[in-house]
């Protein structure tokens, strides 16, 4: 997990639901790619994550791995210990597509984190698969290799982050510079 945070499972289904009611096809793939989106836009932003996951770099992209790792458990492939939690909230049709149990519970987001959803959303939501994934293979994917972890620093330097956000991931996450 990113230094300074810890996953939050309840947290991370909560922004799954947020994204499968306000997309069109949302798959793994379309799913991990907005919560990429919006994780990045919040470091820019302002030095932190809307999920405390850490991104995986993948053929098709980066993937937020404990997300991953729980939307795979729900399908019922592999264990998570909060497949109850998510499995109560959505479910997998076929190998890849989340349909919503219930609304998002919006309680658990701060005002950034909706702003980062929003645009992550807004901006990448409605692109299809080859589009995502050319647009998710940048600079901080470039730099790890394939299935290796992303640095949350690397993330952050793929956005046009002021130097004040760059220090704020830095210490946040106690990166050395």
């Amino acid at each position: 997990m990113p230094l300074g945070q810890r996953f939050d499972a309840q947290k991370a289904t909560e922004a799954i639901l947020y994204v499968t009611s306000r997309v069109q096809d949302p798959s793994f793939h379309r799913i991990a790619k907005i919560l990429y989106f919006a994780d990045k836009h919040k470091l820019a932003d302002c030095g932190s994550l809307v999920i405390a996951d850490e991104y995986v770099a993948m053929k098709h992209g980066p993937v937020p791995s404990a997300v991953y790792d729980l939307l795979k458990a729900v399908r019922g492939d592999g264990n998570h210990a909060a497949v109850r939690i998510a499995g109560s909230a959505f479910q997998v049709v076929g190998r890849c597509r989340i349909t919503p149990r219930r609304e998002a519970n919006v309680d658990y987001f701060s005002k950034a984190d909706v702003k980062s959803l929003d645009f992550a959303i807004r901006e990448f939501g409605h692109l299809p698969f080859d589009e995502l994934t050319r647009l998710s293979h940048d600079s901080a994917w470039d730099s790890a290799d394939e299935n290796e972890f992303m640095s949350l620093e690397d993330i952050a330097r793929a956005t046009s982050a002021p130097d004040h956000a760059l220090a704020a991931v830095r210490d946040r996450f106690s990166i050395a510079s």
